[in-house]
């Protein structure tokens, strides 16, 4: 296959390259990083090669947050990439079972080879679209949605939707939580904002390094915090990423009715 790629723009080297249908992938080393670029200026994933399990976007470790709050049997993620939330959830719920749904096959392919993904039967891949998919998922039929669909060049168009959040809203229990990567904060009258009021009582915001705005949705309108000091210490032995510096960094948002 004819794989022609755009001017490097990540810096490292490129050890591994593929194309599929929807373009490049490319896995790039550098001293002490491994990162998964779909041949952009955009990292999509990036791990510590000597620790693959921690993440290394901010972003990234402020989408793990609602384990702080909760310990969820079930988990959701809508979109691999090199599997940073799927392994950072394995290792922070060993008994949780994770579901993980992925459009492109060869990136998930790569996520294992190249990103030590663990294979384990409470682990399960999916290759599919995560749009439909979650149309599918059964009522209440999971703890947390964690969802980051992005393409080379942005965000897919499908979190923006309002329909998008009424089926992740749908699919979580009584007490579960929808998180939500956006490249920019959405309109604060806007439907989609409505929606995610409509839907959730609770919602909270993380402004990340990178200005990726991080929004949580639970399902219960109580607010969790603060959290209890003996389980940040069980996480943070878990999967070393400073949680109580990014709970500090949680914002409220204007729950539904006010």
């Amino acid at each position: 296959m004819d794989t022609r790629l755009r001017i490097p723009h990540i810096k490292g080297d490129i050890v591994y390259v593929t194309r599929d249908n929807y373009g490049n992938i490319l896995v790039i080393d550098d001293r002490k990083h491994r990162i998964l670029s779909f041949d952009s200026v955009f990292e999509q994933s990036k791990i510590l090669r000597a620790t693959p399990q921690v993440p290394v976007h901010e972003y990234n470790r402020a989408m793990l947050l609602p384990v702080a709050f909760t310990t969820p049997a079930r988990v959701t993620v809508l979109g691999l990439g090199g599997g940073v939330l799927a392994h950072g959830l394995f290792t922070l719920l060993p008994e949780a079972l994770i579901d993980v749904y992925e459009l492109r096959r060869k990136v998930t392919e790569i996520a294992r080879a190249w990103f030590a993904l663990p294979e384990s039967d409470r682990l399960r891949i999916h290759v599919a679209d995560a749009r439909v998919a979650v149309d599918q998922l059964p009522p209440a039929g999971t703890d947390m949605i964690l969802t980051d669909l992005y393409n080379a060049d942005q965000m897919s168009p499908a979190q923006n939707q309002r329909q998008f959040i009424k089926a992740c809203s749908r699919a979580l229990s009584a007490k579960g939580w929808l998180v939500l990567n956006y490249h920019r904060m959405p309109e604060p009258e806007g439907n989609l904002m409505r929606e995610l009021k409509r839907q959730f009582p609770l919602l909270l915001v993380f402004k990340s390094k990178t200005n990726n705005w991080v929004i949580y949705g639970h399902k219960q309108g109580v607010d969790p915090l603060p959290v209890d000091k003996g389980r940040l210490d069980t996480l943070e032995t878990r999967l070393p990423v400073g949680w109580r510096r990014l709970l500090n960094k949680l914002q409220p948002m204007t729950p539904a009715g006010d």
